[in-house]
């Protein structure tokens, strides 16, 4: 980040260990490598010989909160060699230059120039490390980016950003800054997080070919190894270390609609009359900045909204929940009470000679909490209370960038930057600038969020949707990657985005369907809704002076197109409501790059159009217009294609044909997907039936049940079902395990749909019939959580 030259590390002088770490000694700098576990290193540099405290706004856990990890010494042929158990730190003495190695030998992540720092009189230094490339070696994650998947070759910059205009496939960056990536090669994966909150970026060979870097403008060299030694298993480790997100309530995982802006109760009334009377699912309405009195948070327009409680509890009655969106931006007025109150308390970030930082936003002039202090953490959530008293289910964390306006809205927002960098934020002895905490600005805003929402819900789970955020804010809030444009390429770009960000430990995540600015085509709404109907957050939305982007808005055909996949979605929604538990135990992503399940296929480790949801369903949307087919690569082992039910043999390349009603889609044999049957949204019916679709093969899932509304989950009234699939010659073995946990699910019948089998498969079984139609044998069995085992003849 700087222009100087850095200043490298020599020799180790002198090494000791203290605790969990192994401290080097380089004549005057020091270096710390922390075992936290067998599969997590911690790296630090202190240039001076001094290591920085620790910081209340970290985002890892404090070392010492790791279970302690025995590791062994050894000095082999001028190196120190640390066994984990796992893999190995082998530390050069002259130079001191760090890597690492597998089991095998296999190095990974080695210095090549090794680390360094800059010192600018009266400045902040800056920190960097350099590294080799190794051959066969790719790069993935990096939070929100545009482009493809993998970003060898790119340099990628951490800073939240609003680009304010249209990004294109190399802007960069953009609104969130999460600095992790995985790195994958035949045989092996391992992961890094850059533990720095200032201005850094990675150089992943763009400036030097062989060499990737990563630096920072201040603060600390401080990065984590994160080994796999496959794609799992680094996201599991990504998941220890930075958290992984809570579970939702299961309406969120529904169809959500928004735009700037639904601009009165009645509009709102005539958009929920639509999706009821035109049978399409939909559980959450969302309110955009035209809902509040002259763009100040917290308060109503009550003109166009004048009884807020009425509408919100009529549109819950038709099986609506309401999210209200939410700018950091104060509106600048001694009569409102949130400005007068946070004045008065102090709430507000300050300039270095004490005077409140003003600066342009939605409202003109506007004044910023300061969210690095907890006070103002809690005083900023509890806010939410007149909200949550109206029946507001949810907030929306808009432009906490932040994004600043050069000028008052009124008068056309100008160029869009953010706070000054020298202004002064955090808690009574740790204060500091902006530019060390700006990337920290967004999380400490949803984190406010999302525990006031606790505070105030009750034992309701909350829901918090934030357009900025930093590694680790998956812990209070899911993310959606902006302001997209209703253009083919930014639907191809969702795909690689959406999968990037679930490798950087953010699985909730998903893009503005159809596009936020411009005009969407029929034909372009079609395709996106059915990528978009498998997205973890799945929502429509629109900018002000476009095209209504509603679904029924582009004829009858896609309207239809619609319906079947927010359907569909609502069907599987027990298949997804497991990923999502999946991913609060073990960080495990909901979209995943096919390398993810196929490590050792190099054929998968550049391949951004198609993406699996869970480790089932491969689906391979259609992103240029006029298409009707496209390529289509299965890896290895039998897949079935998901609408005809036909056998093939991978690894394969295929032209599916996809005509506009119909996505690529794609089953693993031994595939279990649960199902419950249709509804308009989440809890309209009682589910007096869950089916399972079993596609011959090896494979195991595990069903995860609650009340979907609750905490009381997290005291065990939950329930799972393990299922397993077994394949022997000409005969499928179905396992259903007993029910587990203190949750017991309402009275329903248990439906078994076995596919590719012909009808002879159902004479095994007095109760089993075939349809014609599905080209499946059908079971129903009583769901009474008891084990059972049943076969099927697949000749």
């Amino acid at each position: 980040m700087s222009d100087q030259h850095p200043t490298r590390l020599g020799a180790v002088r002198s090494w000791r260990r203290e605790g969990r770490s192994l401290i080097l000694e380089c004549g005057g700098p020091s270096v710390a490598i922390t075992i936290l576990s067998p599969q997590i290193v911690r790296v630090r540099l202190a240039p001076e010989g001094t290591f920085a405290p620790r910081r209340s706004w970290a985002v890892t856990p404090p070392d010492e909160t790791f279970p302690e990890t025995p590791f062994e010494v050894r000095e082999i042929d001028g190196e120190l060699v640390v066994e984990t158990g796992r893999f190995s730190v082998y530390i050069q003495r002259d130079p001191c230059r760090i890597s690492f190695a597998d089991h095998q030998g296999q190095r990974f992540c080695a210095d090549s120039e090794g680390m360094g720092w800059t010192k600018a009189p009266d400045k902040q230094g800056g920190v960097s490390c350099a590294k080799r490339i190794e051959s066969g070696e790719h790069f993935y994650g990096f939070g929100e980016r545009t482009g493809l998947l993998d970003k060898r070759s790119r340099r990628v910059i951490n800073w939240a950003t609003d680009p304010a205009t249209e990004h294109g496939p190399g802007t960069d960056p953009l609104y969130m800054a999460i600095p992790v990536f995985l790195a994958l090669r035949h045989g092996l994966a391992y992961g890094i997080f850059l533990n720095n909150t200032w201005r850094s970026a990675f150089d992943m060979g763009q400036t030097r070919p062989g060499t990737w870097l990563m630096e920072a403008a201040g603060g600390e060299l401080d990065y984590y190894v994160l080994f796999g030694p496959t794609p799992a298993e680094v996201c599991k480790q990504i998941g220890q270390l930075l958290g992984t997100m809570p579970l939702p309530p299961i309406w969120a995982l529904g169809y959500h609609q928004s735009r700037w802006s639904y601009g009165s109760s009645e509009i709102v009334r005539e958009l929920v009359a639509e999706f009821r009377g035109r049978d399409i699912p939909c559980d959450v309405i969302h309110l955009d900045i035209d809902y509040m009195d002259g763009y100040r948070v917290f308060t109503w327009n009550s003109e166009h909204f004048p009884e807020p409680e009425r509408l919100i509890d009529d549109l819950r009655k038709q099986g609506f929940k309401v999210v209200t969106i939410i700018d950091p931006g104060v509106k600048i007025d001694p009569k409102y009470h949130v400005y007068k109150e946070g004045m008065e308390r102090g709430m507000f970030v300050r300039m270095p000679d004490g005077e409140v930082f003003c600066g342009y936003c939605w409202p003109d002039a506007a004044v910023f909490p300061d969210y690095m202090r907890p006070e103002v953490r809690e005083w900023w959530g509890d806010l939410q209370k007149t909200l949550i008293d109206a029946g507001v289910s949810g907030i929306w964390n808009d432009m906490n960038e932040p994004a600043v306006f050069s000028k008052p809205f009124s008068e056309g927002g100008g160029e869009v930057g953010t706070i000054n960098l020298e202004a002064i934020q955090g808690p009574e002895g740790e204060k500091t600038t902006h530019a060390e905490v700006h990337n920290l600005y967004g999380y400490t805003m949803a984190r406010a969020s999302y525990e006031g929402l606790c505070r105030h819900l009750g034992n309701q789970r909350p829901f918090v949707l934030t357009r900025s955020g930093f590694a680790g804010f998956q812990r209070w809030s899911a993310g959606w990657m902006g302001d997209n444009s209703s253009w083919w390429e930014h639907l191809e770009m969702a795909m690689p985005q959406l999968i990037n960000m679930g490798l950087s430990g953010v699985p909730f995540v998903g893009v503005d369907i159809g596009g936020f600015t411009g005009n969407a085509t029929a034909e372009l709404f079609a395709r996106w809704m059915e990528y978009g109907a498998f997205m973890p957050f799945c929502r429509g939305h629109s900018a002000i002076h476009t095209e209504r982007h509603e679904p029924w808005v582009f004829g009858e055909r896609v309207e239809s197109i619609c319906r079947r996949y927010l359907r569909l979605r609502y069907r599987m929604l027990p298949y997804l409501y497991s990923l999502f538990w999946e991913a609060t135990q073990r960080g495990s992503p909901l979209l995943r790059p096919l390398f993810y399940h196929f490590p050792d296929d190099p054929a998968t480790y550049e391949l951004h159009d198609q993406v699996m949801l869970g480790p089932f369903l491969m689906i391979a949307p259609i992103y240029h217009p006029g298409r009707e087919h496209r390529h289509v690569y299965l890896p290895e082992g039998q897949w079935y294609d998901w609408w005809d039910d036909s056998l093939i043999d991978g690894p394969a390349h295929l032209l599916a044909y996809a005509p506009l009603e119909k996505i690529p889609l794609f089953v693993r044999a031994g595939a279990i997907i649960p199902s419950w049957p249709d509804m308009n949204y989440t809890g309209e019916r009682p589910v007096d039936r869950l089916t399972l679709d079993l596609y011959p093969g090896n494979g195991s899932f595990t069903l995860y049940e609650d009340d979907g509304h609750t905490f009381n989950y997290l005291q065990g009234e939950y329930a799972t079902v393990h299922y397993q699939l077994r394949r022997e010659s000409e005969q499928l073995t179905v396992e259903i395990g007993g029910r587990q946990g203190r949750y017991t699910p309402a009275a329903r019948k248990l439906q078994l749909r076995v596919h590719g089998v012909g009808p002879d498969a159902a004479r095994d079984h007095e109760d089993a019939s075939f349809d014609e139609e599905q080209r499946c044998v059908v079971i129903t069995l009583d769901d009474d959580g008891k084990a059972r085992t049943l076969t099927f003849r697949l000749g």
